[in-house]
């Protein structure tokens, strides 16, 4: 039991002795955090404003899923689903065929 309590004792004071820079370095990057992020873009044609749209969901009438993107991936995602259609179209003409 006495040593019980001379381990607590111990254990006590090495806290209490230690310097206390691990808090303040703490401290210290949670404020370089908070300067580092970056401010919230408001200006909608930004290419790095984010969008968000639900569409919905094949077989259901009420489930939607909500898509969230940038302006400029959403115009990546455009274009692809563009040079798709227009592939598909392309293929699928009747007429000449160049082969």
């Amino acid at each position: 039991m006495k040593l019980h309590k001379y381990a607590i004792a111990l254990a006590s004071a090495s806290i209490l002795a230690t310097p206390n820079t691990a808090f303040a370095d703490v401290t210290i990057d949670d404020v370089s955090e908070a300067a580092q992020k970056p401010k919230k873009i408001t200006d909608r044609k930004h290419p790095d404003y984010m969008r968000c749209r639900s569409e919905p969901v094949i077989g259901s009438r009420v489930k939607k899923n909500r898509i969230c993107m940038t302006n400029r991936e959403w115009k990546a995602f455009n274009a692809e689903g563009n040079r798709r259609a227009n592939e598909f179209v392309k293929d699928h003409q009747s007429g000449s065929t160049s082969n």
